[in-house]
């Protein structure tokens, strides 16, 4: 089953206004109908909660409706349909996608990619010694820049009641495969499609707290996550954590608190693998969890009063 990634969340919120302007804030693009999207058309797609047409959540206080995946052909659409419709309802929607609802109870659509290829340069660094580095001129930030947009729809992060079955359904029925794990606590699982380091990670948690822990879009770089992230705090969005790196995956990250009942991250330089990758296994702790962790302060100029002030400090 060629699962590429996300193509989009479906999100119930109780401020459509409030919503879409976090999200252009964000950097996302607005396609219409409550659809906001990335460079290459993965989305974000908001309605209001009293929607009749939203599927329910896994749990009453889940604000993610539904997650959306992309194949690459008809053939996969119709392999995943005849595997999970062996012991759950699969429907055929009018779009030509086709839902389902997972063993934790979220509901899981799947469809041929809407991801759009494009081209456009990553962040070079200029390092000695490095084969690969920026043309001679060409500057490496520009801080008035225009709207950074966010690539791609990267991962989504569950909490679930039962992690070891969660991913059991996702191997042995959707054909993921484990790249990391956190000990107790939770797999990194990657499709097939792709070899981004996880676009699913699941928590376990207690049952009533069912639900979406966080989501995320690619950027360029560390340079745009931190750009973006800041630029996000100085029109009043709060930061959660971050700006920092992970271990497992490498990602640079800068999360915030979001209107849709979870944390909406900035992320970029994910780690790839392929099948022969080994899977690591660590157990879960600050030390793990980022190999380190910066703070936001505003922005500051060297001047003969910084001892004083104890900027050097």
């Amino acid at each position: 089953m060629n699962i590429i990634g996300l193509d989009a969340l479906h999100f119930a919120v109780d401020d459509i206004a409030g919503c879409t302007q976090y999200l252009l804030d964000y950097g996302l693009i607005d396609a219409g109908g409550g659809r906001f999207e990335a460079i290459d058309g993965t989305a974000i797609v908001i309605a209001d909660e009293n929607d009749p047409t939203l599927p329910a959540p896994p749990n009453a206080g889940c604000r993610l409706r539904r997650t959306v995946m992309g194949v690459a052909a008809r053939a996969d659409l119709d392999a995943i349909a005849a595997e999970l419709g062996r012991d759950r309802e699969v429907r055929a929607l009018p779009d030509g996608s086709i839902e389902s609802v997972d063993d934790e109870g979220f509901v899981i659509a799947f469809q041929l990619s809407v991801r759009r290829p494009f081209e456009k340069a990553g962040e070079i660094a200029n390092a000695p010694g490095s084969p690969f580095l920026r043309r001679v001129n060409q500057l490496g930030v520009n801080a008035h820049s225009p709207q950074i947009r966010p690539r791609s729809l990267s991962h989504v992060v569950y909490f679930v009641a039962d992690p070891v079955k969660a991913e059991a359904f996702y191997v042995q029925r959707l054909g993921f495969r484990c790249t990391d794990r956190f000990t107790g606590v939770g797999p990194f699982l990657q499709p097939q499609g792709t070899q981004d380091h996880h676009t699913h990670f699941f928590i376990g948690a207690p049952a009533f707290m069912k639900g979406c822990e966080h989501f995320t879009f690619h950027f360029a770089g560390p340079s745009e996550v931190m750009q973006n992230g800041a630029r996000f705090v100085e029109k009043g969005y709060q930061p959660f954590w971050g700006p920092g790196r992970h271990q497992m995956g490498s990602n640079w990250f800068w999360y915030f608190n979001s209107p849709f009942g979870c944390h909406m991250e900035m992320d970029a330089d994910m780690d790839l693998h392929d099948a022969s990758w080994q899977p690591r296994e660590m157990a879960v702790g600050a030390e793990a969890s980022q190999a380190f962790l910066l703070g936001y302060r505003q922005k500051w100029a060297p001047g003969p009063d910084t001892q004083e002030n104890g900027a050097y400090a």
